[in-house]
């Protein structure tokens, strides 16, 4: 039986150990979205694939396909982020950010953008020149952007007027003045913060990281996008409870 190989270009997100010597793979992939590949042998100390079955590590990797996943023949790394693995903090926000795409991808999905998205946010944690937190609420807004389900932030949710400079998580976004009467979650947002969210959902992704803001938009952010994600996103993130608790 002939088994044909596929290339494919992704970033994986998680690493497990199986048996005595294989790990089991999730592979963000830009042309099949996740998927699960196993490496035989990966964590033998000779295994060509060793240092390629790791969480980070960005490149080619050459598959088959089984019946229900794939098995990983060879690799050629682009990146393995070894930056993030000197730094505690940094290291866990990636972890959160992978974890974070595995939760909204699914096999068989154009990849493109979410793994270009987490490309850039991992160089971002490498370079150290924006914060952290900030890094963090811009991947998680565009990422919901990217997935669909991002917040309302051009125009009052309830009735369209642009003059909105309430959040209302409950509501799905911005509320104006009158509106707001009408939600129990409202906070009030300023124009800074306002703008901020919408270069975040319309920017390309390349522009994403070259921007800065003050302590209190960045608490703004904070407020609103962590209200959001709790209010739409139905999981608990293991890495974020690390992360939170550094």
């Amino acid at each position: 039986m002939v088994v044909s190989q596929v290339t494919v270009t992704g970033m994986v997100l998680t690493a497990m150990p199986i048996g005595e010597y294989d790990k089991r793979l999730v592979i963000l992939t830009k042309e099949r979205g996740k998927i699960t590949a196993f490496a035989k042998g990966a964590r033998r100390q000779n295994s060509a694939l060793l240092a390629c079955s790791q969480p980070f590590t960005f490149g080619e990797f050459t598959v088959y396909e089984g019946k229900s996943s794939y098995n990983m023949v060879a690799a050629n790394v682009h990146n393995y982020f070894v930056e993030l693995r000197e730094d505690l903090e940094r290291i866990y926000y990636g972890f959160y950010f992978c974890e974070f795409c595995e939760y909204f991808t699914k096999e068989n999905m154009d990849g493109t953008d979410v793994l270009k998205l987490l490309y850039q946010s991992l160089r971002a944690l490498t370079r150290k020149t924006i914060p952290l937190e900030l890094i963090r609420y811009v991947f998680e807004l565009k990422l919901m952007t990217i997935n669909g389900e991002a917040p309302q932030v051009f125009e009052c949710v309830k009735c369209k007027t642009e003059d909105a400079y309430y959040f209302s998580s409950i509501s799905g976004g911005l509320v104006c003045d009158t509106c707001r009467r009408t939600c129990s979650d409202i906070i009030r947002v300023s124009g800074s913060t306002i703008y901020t969210m919408q270069y975040i959902v319309t920017s390309s992704i390349e522009k994403l990281y070259t921007f800065t803001v003050a302590d209190e938009v960045l608490k703004e952010l904070r407020n609103c996008i962590k209200r959001y994600i709790k209010c739409y996103v139905d999981k608990e993130f293991k890495s974020l409870e690390v992360l939170e608790k550094l």
